[in-house]
């Protein structure tokens, strides 16, 4: 039997994950209480913080791969987006060039409340899933965790960025340099 400090699924990378997906999912959870001036800089904080975390994840063998549960349903996803999208309101919508997509050079049209809820759900399955009693539970969790930040949300972290970077800070056309000199 592993002792519990040699197991990968319970090493300091994944209990920081763990905390910072719980920081996650408690701000989604209460976004209708943050004003509006207020969801853009804690953003801004957060998701960096998810993808550093993400991208430090260790590799997890599970024992028992039959015990990977997913907990957040399509009626959660259509609520909480639902809730994102009246928050981002005009802001919500933007446009991106997919880069994993067949036409890489057309710009597509993406959702703020799309990008974070999809985050939101991996990141919400992990949490639940690791809270649950027992290793095998633990070690999935973990494991899912890690492969979904490679195919699914840690591009929509990235994504997410891009926009709440440029909403923060304009770009300055040239001529307006001397103005930071």
């Amino acid at each position: 039997m592993t002792h519990k400090n040699d197991e990968p699924a319970y090493s300091m990378p994944v209990i920081d994950m763990l905390k910072v997906a719980n920081e996650y999912c408690l701000f989604i959870e209460r976004i209708e209480n943050f004003p509006s001036d207020e969801l853009y800089p804690f953003i801004q904080k957060l998701l960096p913080l998810l993808y550093l975390k993400g991208s430090l994840f260790p590799n997890i063998i599970m024992d028992d791969p039959e015990a990977n549960e997913r907990f957040f349903t399509a009626e959660q996803w259509e609520g909480t987006f639902g809730v994102l999208r009246n928050k981002f309101n005009t802001e919500d919508e933007f446009w991106i060039l997919d880069l994993e997509g067949p036409d890489e050079t057309n710009p597509i049209k993406a959702s703020i409340s799309e990008l974070l809820t999809d985050i939101y759900q991996d990141l919400k399955d992990f949490v639940l899933l690791y809270q649950k009693e027992g290793r095998a539970s633990k070690q999935n969790a973990a494991h899912e965790c890690r492969s979904l930040f490679f195919s699914h949300w840690g591009i929509r972290v990235i994504d997410v960025l891009k926009i709440v970077h440029s909403r923060k800070n304009p770009i300055v056309p040239a001529d307006d340099y001397d103005d930071f000199i």
